[in-house]
């Protein structure tokens, strides 16, 4: 019972993730498409008010799933970050290299210095979610082995199930993104970025919606248990779930109701990787089942102790800091 516990808050702890973090890498894909240094000046603008701020908060839940993994299930930690390193390895250069660009951009100057920072955290926004999606795509193809570096390291994550996980995770983020962003520029009276905004939420959503049926195809080829689970098992209802919120937010995209589209395009996303999560549950690795992965009872309870006390005091200061930077903008003249 205790890891099934941490194994929900170890996935809590991703689908915030995903739905905060994944917004910030989308937020870059749209620096990269704003434009030249004028004409975009109040896209970047827009964006880097939204996620200035909580940009670095946001890889927390990453840091967070990771330290669960490791002290829950550390036979899982294992074999994932050998087999994985590669990806794992890009995706960690790319979150540095995103992140010092970022703080660069702000502070240089000379045009070029802005256009190279620019462009590296535009193009890191790009690369890392993709490679953190094919991660994904490697344990839900079942790639990853349990013990030491025993799956392969190149082809357990570059295999069609990984590619399309990959792709489908650059555009969620970009998706995301888009959605929050043209709430943002309604809030603050910016009308023709949210107007901009909103056609890229609605373009990314169909592309996404494309992805995502692409997906379940090739799961089908290359992974026919999770897509047996997906399709008539115990993911059924959350990928139903999912495909119903990703239709209700395109129609209300359209509707310009852009505060409640916030609401169901998390539900599409998040039914999603909750309906992944069900399907594969209880095996986390090829025969190994959540309670022959996990660590000691008393490793497990204590764990869940410490997360209950950090809860209290962490979820309350998280709110208080989204809320904060999210109250008012200013957009540059």
């Amino acid at each position: 019972m205790a890891a099934d516990i941490l194994l929900a808050v170890m996935w809590l702890g991703l689908s915030a993730y995903v739905l905060f973090g994944g917004a910030d890498f989308g937020a870059g894909v749209w620096d990269l498409l704003a434009g030249g240094a004028e004409r975009g000046r109040p896209g970047r603008s827009l964006i880097e008010h939204s996620i200035g701020p909580v940009w670095e908060t946001n890889h927390v839940w990453l840091i967070f799933v990771l330290v669960l993994m490791w002290t829950g299930f550390p036979e899982v930690f294992a074999a994932v970050a050998s087999t994985l390193y590669i990806p794992l390895t890009l995706a960690a250069l790319g979150i540095i290299a995103r992140g010092a660009a970022f703080a660069f951009r702000k502070v240089s100057v000379e045009l070029w210095q802005q256009r190279l920072f620019g462009a590296t955290f535009a193009f890191s926004s790009l690369a890392t979610p993709f490679f953190l999606g094919t991660v994904a795509g490697a344990l839900a193809s079942g790639r990853v082995p349990p013990g030491i570096a025993e799956g392969d390291l190149v082809t357990s994550w570059l295999n069609p199930t990984a590619l399309i996980t990959g792709a489908l995770a650059v555009g969620t983020a970009a998706y995301l993104a888009a959605v929050y962003l043209t709430r943002d520029a309604e809030r603050t009276g910016e009308h023709d970025l949210a107007r901009s905004f909103r056609s890229r939420a609605l373009i990314t959503g169909v592309a996404v919606g494309v992805l995502s049926a692409a997906g379940l195809l090739i799961l089908h080829a290359d992974a026919h248990p999770l897509f047996t689970e997906l399709t008539s098992g115990r993911g059924l209802p959350l990928l139903v779930l999912s495909i119903a919120a990703g239709v209700a937010s395109l129609v209300l995209l359209w509707w310009r109701a852009y505060l409640l589209v916030r609401v169901t395009a998390a539900l599409a996303v998040v039914g999603l990787l909750w309906g992944w999560g069900l399907g594969q549950y209880p095996h986390l690795l090829p025969d190994r089942n959540v309670d022959q992965a996990a660590s000691t009872n008393a490793v497990l309870t204590t764990t869940l102790g410490a997360l209950a006390v950090g809860a209290a005091l962490l979820l309350p200061s998280l709110w208080w800091l989204y809320a904060t930077f999210q109250r008012q903008h200013h957009p540059n003249p």
